[in-house]
């Protein structure tokens, strides 16, 4: 019997990522969370208590919190986080999965990541490394940075959580100090008026529960926020992309040979009986049935979920009623869509670059944008982000590792593009140098020209 999909991401859940310069205390921020909330196994703790590595002393949990999150032992053993940490917990409200990102700039990459998977950023400072001797206060090169590549990603919600306030004596001005440098940052960068928490990971100041050494400050802990957030699903309110992955057929011989289209819904939704329109060949189709499933095999189908109607996130496969051109890289959309995908030839995009070759106007990349490769080639770099200042340098003729900046790309064949700003899965692309294969950027598609 056909039924619908409930949504796989429920507005319980919350994904967020930590982020900051180096010794900011993300990891023990995390573990800190982990403990608060009583989410620690008890062997879990006599193990970190027994662990020769620490990063600080230890807390009023009788254990270095941070390395509930290094899991490698280079990390232990450095006193940094290398690689991307994911760690769950949950309250009587909601469950969450978290992030602990590196802050050192050479894995930058890895913070990109993370951010890219999450719907929130928690960006901590330390309160003891801002330059208070300026007017505004001067941050640390990579709180800036991380700042910027959460804006350019997209992320719905984040907060500054200043931490190591108990170590400047939870002292008020202080701390209006820093909102101040980091509200001007923030305008520069683009970001809306930002939410601060004065924080300190170690002892828990209004981590969880709110300290009574913060008379001043009246909101909410950061674990409250973070339980307040609305992060219902927009699938109701976008317009459907699904990228085709993969064509599944039986037998190209038979009458009757079924033919399926698989891949994940981006975003919107998709019903039986829709009519749905192809990109770029722009044939238009109805779908004729959807299962939730990969199989490739039309005997097997009565043991597939059948369903009317499925929504952003599911993996699902789709028989159209009409035999017409698809194949991986091709793009469902809906036939009625008002504002559907540019097919462009020229892009523009805001790019994170993290590879430690430069970026050359002279090679050619792979362009990965959903389940499409194209070659591409830099026609021009338009602005490189200054991030201790936070301007856009012109007239520049190269990108380096861990900078950002708005590159010009012409491409092979067109894509069906959508701007960043309006579909955040179909509007990034990853950059893949076609001499070494490795991922060399991030990008953001900011404009399109038609073809």
């Amino acid at each position: 019997m056909n039924k619908e999909i409930k949504h796989p991401i429920h507005q319980n859940v919350v994904r967020f990522i930590t982020a900051g310069s180096v010794d900011d205390g993300k990891s023990t921020l995390i573990g800190r969370l982990l403990y608060d909330t009583k989410s620690i196994l008890v062997d879990q703790l006599e193990a970190l208590s027994k662990t020769k590595h620490a990063r600080v002393t230890s807390s009023d949990a009788g254990v270095d919190l941070a390395l509930l999150t290094d899991g490698l032992e280079a990390e232990r053993e450095q006193g940094i986080t290398i690689d991307v940490a994911y760690r769950y917990f949950s309250t009587p409200k909601r469950k969450f999965i978290v992030a602990d990102a590196p802050g050192h700039e050479q894995y930058t990459r890895n913070l990109v990541t993370g951010a890219s998977q999450s719907d929130v950023a928690v960006i901590l400072v330390d309160a003891t490394r801002v330059d208070l001797s300026t007017t505004p206060a001067t941050l640390l090169a990579q709180t800036k940075r991380h700042s910027v590549i959460v804006h350019l990603l997209g992320l719905r919600h984040i907060v500054f959580a200043v931490n190591k306030m108990d170590l400047l004596d939870f002292d008020e001005n202080i701390f209006n100090t820093i909102q101040t440098s980091i509200a001007d940052s923030c305008q520069k960068i683009g970001l809306p008026k930002p939410f601060l928490i004065p924080i300190s990971a170690l002892s828990g100041a209004n981590v969880v529960a709110a300290s009574k050494d913060t008379p001043w400050y009246s909101g909410p802990t950061l674990l409250q926020w973070l339980e307040d957030l609305d992060t219902s699903p927009q699938s109701e309110k976008t317009a459907l992309r699904f990228p085709v992955q993969y064509v599944a057929r039986q037998d190209g011989s038979a009458s009757d040979d079924f033919r399926g289209y698989l891949g994940q819904i981006e975003s919107g939704s998709i019903r039986k009986g829709q009519k749905i329109k192809v990109l770029p060949g722009n044939s238009e189709a109805t779908v004729a049935e959807i299962y939730l499933g990969n199989g490739s095999h039309r005997e097997q189908t009565d043991n597939y979920n059948a369903v009317d109607f499925a929504v952003t996130g599911q993996a699902i496969a789709i028989q159209l009623a009409e035999d017409i051109d698809v194949s991986r890289g091709s793009l469902f959309i809906s036939a009625d869509d008002v504002a559907p995908p540019i097919l462009s030839k020229q892009i523009s995009a805001d790019l994170c670059w993290l590879d430690s070759e430069p970026l050359s106007l002279s090679r050619k990349y792979a362009l990965r944008h959903t389940s499409n490769t194209v070659s591409a080639k830099v026609k021009s770099i338009q602005r490189v982000l200054d991030v201790q200042t936070l301007s856009q340098a012109g007239d520049t003729h190269a990108l380096t590792i861990n900078e950002i900046g708005r590159i010009d790309f012409v491409l092979q064949k067109p894509i069906a593009a959508d701007l960043f700003d309006q579909s955040q899965r179909t509007g990034a692309f990853i950059l893949i140098d076609e001499a070494t294969n490795h991922t060399v950027a991030a990008g953001m598609i900011r404009e399109a020209i038609a073809q």
